[in-house]
């Protein structure tokens, strides 16, 4: 699975533009601020065509404006905090996160040290169990950020599993070549902690139709009326049905 990502993940994006018409009609936004951050070694181009799309959908979307998402270390989270201040501050309401691998991580703790500020949380094929081996850029990961991150000696992110006090959404592939797909698996017990399956690879998660549909499906609940994720009849094949255990 990891040899294939690269080929998976461009024929996801091409999908991505052959579809983009269409996405125009997916539900729209109530103009509420979407932080979305990159994953790991990734910056905001990686996420682009997912924002401008969110963009034209109606949010108020933001990159993050860091470079690179390579240092894990307290400078990096308080300018992270920052990034959920401005927006929030800017549309003066609860914004949503939406992290992409390592970035779905910081958008879980990010919702935990400001849940007051942070309406939905979103994680594409994120490391979020607290064994960090499901992930096969743990070793390049330590090698830059040490087996005990700078943050982790701060008292954060040391309960990875623990989900934020809010609505989040962990959306998974079984053929993820990066993240094995049990570590992207919530088990916390609630009914607004859910999991989506999507068929895609990795590194397409981002542009993923199936997962960028129901990223636009989550984001469009209105505040304070969440419900689980329901595939609409046309689209079950893309979702699917499974045990995650």
């Amino acid at each position: 699975m990891t040899l294939a990502e690269p080929g998976r993940a461009m024929s996801e994006l091409a999908s991505f533009y052959a579809l983009r018409p269409l996405m125009n009609a997916l539900p729209r936004g109530d103009g509420h601020g979407v932080l979305v951050l990159p994953g790991f070694m990734a910056s905001d181009y990686s996420t682009a065509p997912l924002r401008r799309l969110l963009c034209d959908l109606g949010y108020d979307c933001a990159g993050w404006n860091l470079g690179r998402n390579v240092r894990v270390d307290q400078a990096r989270i308080e300018a992270m905090m920052a990034c959920v201040d401005e927006v929030h501050d800017r549309t003066g309401r609860p914004i949503s996160i939406v992290g992409w691998s390592l970035g779905g991580v910081f958008a879980r703790e990010l919702a935990k040290l400001s849940p007051d500020k942070v309406r939905l949380v979103i994680s594409l094929g994120s490391p979020i169990s607290d064994d960090r081996n499901h992930t096969n850029a743990r070793r390049l990961f330590e090698y830059l950020n040490g087996r005990e991150p700078e943050v982790m000696k701060g008292g954060n992110f040391q309960k990875l599993a623990e989900a934020p006090p809010v609505p989040t959404t962990s959306i998974l592939t079984r053929s993820d070549g990066v993240v094995h797909w049990r570590g992207s698996v919530q088990r916390c017990g609630r009914e607004d902690c859910e999991n989506i399956e999507v068929l895609a690879s990795h590194c397409g998660l981002g542009v993923n139709p199936a997962a960028v549909y129901a990223i636009a499906d989550r984001l469009a609940q209105a505040e304070g009326e969440w419900k689980p994720f329901s595939a609409p009849l046309w689209a079950r094949l893309l979702f699917p049905q499974r045990a995650l255990q």
